[in-house]
């Protein structure tokens, strides 16, 4: 396939996505990407992941359920095509964060999926627009992925959170959170404007609704002075005046505040009463970033110290919560935060999308407890790739 020179069939399967979606329900998208496969002769179809980043489920959402070691999950890890005689699985992405793998397969004496990788690969992107616009209009998308099991802490914060990953010419941003039906007081943030990035994570008190009420009024009162041009300490101050007056005093919140200039590698952040964020260089823990300090969101008091680091082109910053360093195993060992380094710098390859570091080291957290965490455990990873961010694209 030229990729300058699409051919009819293409440009119909393509125009069938964009026209039959206008109107369409979520729960009849998966027809509408059948339809779209016809054009081609193929069969084409698409599966979901997971909330909790564990199995593939069909976008119909009826059985077929796939697990992430076939080759379906093999695209999905890797984020890149797989290709097995006439068929080709190739990952469902929305911008670039993974929703999921779209199966095309080819008829006897049809034309290959695996030769027409450009239209693969166009097809995918469009579909997973279309998944990620089309999920807000009913609960179809939402419940098949898993979220009929969300607490209603859960579905607070799981509505506020921004895309899972972002990246840019300079930047990769990718967040990850569990239990995912059971979060109550995790959440996280980033925005990306000009050369400037900013990027908060919180975690309420206690371990119920309450705790995420604390977080979604951190969050919003954040958002608030960030989109007004506010520093990182007006920013603190307005949270604690906020929570404070909203709860008599008596709620609070840890966090930790941090904003990149992308042209110049500088990182400023503010840490209040949160886990220390960790420095990667050269995919190994350089520095644990502790030049700051304060109380707790919502406690006032100490003004801010606000520390700054220059990065170095490549470097990644992980931002974490304490559910991870002291999740317990059945005998009480805390996990503790020389493991989470040291599975940081295990799972972090290169030739391993940066979410899917994440999911490993969830993955592990979740096994060190036997799969089931006494609190939310959410990680959050920035990396400074000026001119050259990560390649999260299908090829």
């Amino acid at each position: 396939m030229n990729h300058d020179d699409p051919s009819p069939a293409a440009l119909a399967c393509l125009t069938t996505l964009l026209d039959e979606s206008h109107r369409s329900t979520p729960d009849r998208l998966s027809a509408v990407v059948a339809d779209a496969g016809r054009e081609l002769g193929w069969e084409l179809s698409a599966h979901l992941v997971t909330f909790d980043q564990r199995r593939l489920v069909p976008l119909a959402g009826e059985p077929g359920e796939l697990g992430l070691d076939t080759p379906a999950g093999q695209a999905f890890r890797t984020m890149r095509p797989v290709h097995d005689g006439d068929t080709s699985w190739v990952p469902l992405l929305d911008g670039v964060e993974r929703l999921g793998v779209l199966t095309a397969a080819g008829r006897p004496g049809g034309r290959r999926p695996s030769d027409h990788v450009d239209v693969l690969r166009w097809a995918s992107l469009l579909i997973g627009h279309l998944v990620a616009v089309m999920t807000p209009y009913g609960d179809a998308i939402t419940r098949t992925r898993g979220g009929v099991d969300r607490t209603v802490a859960a579905e607070l914060l799981w509505n506020l959170l921004p895309p899972l990953t972002y990246a840019s010419d300079d930047v990769v941003i990718t967040g990850l959170l569990e239990p995912s039906e059971r979060v109550a007081g995790d959440a996280f943030d980033y925005a990306v404007h000009g050369t400037r990035v900013d990027l908060a994570l919180f975690d309420g008190a206690g371990h119920d609704l309450t705790s995420g009420l604390l977080t979604s009024v951190a969050l919003a009162t954040y958002r608030n002075q960030r989109r007004r041009g506010a520093d990182l300490g007006d920013c603190a101050r307005e949270i604690d005046r906020v929570l404070a007056e909203q709860t008599n005093s008596a709620g609070y919140a840890t966090g930790v505040l941090a904003r990149l200039d992308t042209a110049t590698g500088v990182l400023d952040y503010l840490n209040a009463g949160h886990p220390h964020p960790l420095l990667l260089r050269g995919g190994e823990v350089l520095e644990v970033l502790d030049h700051s300090g304060r109380p707790l969101f919502g406690l006032g008091g100490r003004e801010a110290t606000v520390g700054r680091v220059q990065l170095h082109p490549g470097d990644q910053v992980v931002l974490y919560t304490d559910g991870i360093t002291e999740a317990r195993d059945d005998a009480g060992t805390f996990f503790g935060l020389q493991r989470l380094i040291g599975l940081i710098e295990q799972h972090d390859t290169a030739s391993t999308p940066p979410p899917e570091t994440l999911r490993l080291v969830l993955r592990d957290v979740l096994d060190h407890q036997r799969g089931r965490l006494q609190d939310d455990a959410t990680l959050l990873k920035l990396q400074w790739a000026p001119g050259g961010g990560a390649e999260l694209l299908p090829a």
